[in-house]
């Protein structure tokens, strides 16, 4: 397959997204990364451990970032975003398991929560 034309597709593909779509494909990847930490911290691939948790920390702080300020749940949401850096710095530097796998099932529910807002908005608004 050709790597150019592969790129472009992915391209297309986010620049059709709505924003609720974009916001869960976020969040599905924090989720993920989050799993992949898991796996590697059994593994002992201390690397691979802290490039996922760095990585989450990356879409959270990227989360936080782009919340409209204008609704008063978003400064809600900013100081839940607070709390998981906060949480992720001690699981990544204390290489806290026990800690992570507390962490994950939150980070699932919100995945969770704003897609079940996403399917009761319809998902109807795309961007031009």
């Amino acid at each position: 397959m050709d790597a150019r034309g592969y790129q472009q597709y992915k391209q297309q593909s986010i620049n059709s997204m709505t924003p609720g779509e974009l916001l869960l494909l976020l969040y599905d990847e924090l989720v993920k990364r989050s799993t992949l930490a898991s796996i590697a911290w059994d593994k002992q691939d201390w690397p691979t451990f802290e490039a996922a948790l760095d990585r989450c920390t990356d879409i959270v702080n990227y989360l936080d970032e782009t919340l409209d300020r204008q609704y008063p749940i978003s400064r809600d949401l900013s100081r839940m975003y607070d709390y998981f850096t906060y949480e992720l710095g001690r699981v990544k530097i204390g290489r806290n398991k026990k800690e992570l796998e507390r962490l994950r099932p939150m980070l699932a529910d919100m995945r969770d929560t704003f897609r079940a807002a996403e399917r009761n908005s319809g998902g109807q608004e795309r961007r031009a």
